[in-house]
């Protein structure tokens, strides 16, 4: 019973916040994040309302896992090869480029930070730090998109940038986390450290890409909208599930990433399945509530213990700004090789801020194998870098996607047509009588 309440306060929160966030003009996202804040450990929850230990979030991480699966599988749409023609060469040489030089701002702002503070920041630290800030949380940045129906130039390629922001992530990740392991304590285990995530990359696309071309061809056996609709469900479901796995190999235990599988599975399915543009409307509407719950979740599980840790947050300033500053001018000058047009290397970096499951995901290796105080410093950082782009990334994907004329504004007429309707539903009906 507890843990039904509990979802249902979360969505109640959640979708109460947003009429109070609309007067703002803020986005939905911000509203289920500041909602989940609310309600969580920290605040609300230490008077009995809400959740009143982290525990409570984490046991329901399950909802948050499935979210994050259709938010994939959504993504993994925009990798259609008709749209790809257009964009496919600008959001590759993008999304590589930008990741990277993301990364190389971080690394050189936090090794110059570890030469004047050797005490405050030790070199494998600040490496870890650098590869995970080549990623970007893909959630916020489709919530947003969906939210204002978004249309433009920079959509077009901002979405295959951030699926494929993943994949080079965990790339960069694979690279500087080795290193900086051999950097703490010379580690016998080097090539796992970097073959392991790697390999994690290739596995993911071969079993999202598998399941994609089962569930394309199961897809022509059913009829109605509900049937196919339970099938995409089931579907991103169990490669949500699959993505679980660990496979030992000798030394060696290779995982799966959910977000790549799904999004590997959403590729394959629209670009193989003549109905896919329908069928994926019908699971948006599906899984709503759920990406509701888990933005929500993700506003709970964030914990202000960090702000009262000095360090942390003068070593995250440092981090959050060459980050922002690594992804904004990453972005204008991969844009410009790219030859983009003028809106995609003015608006683009800014849309690419966001950041939170993919880098709380290295946050929690690294915590694992570096241990220690090292270890510790970075989950803090990480969590409070989360803390800031989430809550402010998604009002700034707006602003600039309204600047480059993505999301336009609804005219006139039609809120005036709209306002009129609502006082028509609104108005009583005369009772009748019959002679």
């Amino acid at each position: 019973m507890q843990t039904l309440l509990l979802i249902a306060v979360a969505l109640f929160a959640g979708l109460l916040m947003t009429r109070l966030f609309i007067r703002f003009h803020l986005p939905d996202v911000t509203a289920y994040l500041v909602a989940g804040v609310l309600i969580g450990p920290c605040v609300l929850g230490q008077a009995g309302l809400g959740f009143q230990s982290f525990d409570q979030v984490d046991s329901l991480s399950l909802i948050s896992d499935v979210a994050l699966g259709f938010i994939a599988f959504a993504i993994g749409h925009e990798f259609r090869l008709s749209a790809l023609r257009q964009t496919g060469r600008q959001a590759t040489i993008i999304g590589i480029l930008q990741a990277v030089i993301a990364s190389a701002f971080v690394d050189i702002a936090l090794v110059a930070f570890h030469f004047l503070m050797p005490d405050l920041l030790s070199l494998p630290v600040a490496i870890t730090l650098g590869a995970i800030a080549a990623a970007t949380a893909p959630a916020a940045t489709l919530m947003v998109v969906r939210q204002y129906k978004a249309k433009g130039a920079v959509t077009d390629v901002l979405l295959p940038v951030v699926a494929l922001d993943d994949a080079v992530g965990l790339v960069i990740f694979a690279v500087s986390f080795g290193i900086a392991q051999a950097m703490q304590n010379g580690t016998t285990r080097i090539a796992a450290l970097i073959i392991e995530p790697l390999m994690e990359v290739v596995l993911s696309l071969a079993l999202g890409g598998i399941t994609g071309i089962i569930l394309t061809y199961l897809e022509r056996f059913f009829h109605s909208h509900r049937n196919r609709n339970a099938l995409i469900v089931g579907s991103v479901i169990v490669n949500v599930a699959l993505s679980q796995l660990k496979i030992p190999v000798g030394s060696f235990t290779f995982g799966f990433s959910s977000l790549l599988v799904c999004m590997m599975l959403g590729t394959v399915f629209c670009n193989f399945c003549p109905l896919s543009e329908d069928l994926m409307l019908q699971a948006d509407r599906w899984s709503g509530p759920a990406i509701t719950l888990f933005f929500v979740l993700s506003g709970s599980a964030l914990q202000f213990s960090v702000f009262t840790e000095p360090a942390v947050i003068l070593i995250g300033l440092v981090y959050i700004i060459a980050r922002s500053l690594g992804k904004y001018f990453g972005a204008h000058w991969s844009a410009v090789l790219a030859k983009s047009p003028e809106n995609v290397k003015k608006y683009l970096g800014i849309t690419l801020l966001p950041q939170a499951g993919v880098a709380l995901g290295m946050c929690a290796t690294a915590y694992r194998v570096l241990g220690g105080a090292d270890g510790t410093l970075i989950r803090n950082i990480v969590l409070f870098s989360v803390l800031i782009y989430e809550l402010i990334g998604p009002s700034l994907t707006k602003m600039a996607l309204t600047k480059a004329g993505d999301i336009q504004a609804i005219p006139s007429e039609v809120k005036t047509r709209r306002k009129k309707r609502l006082q028509e539903i609104q108005k009583p009906v005369p009772p009748t009588f019959d002679k």
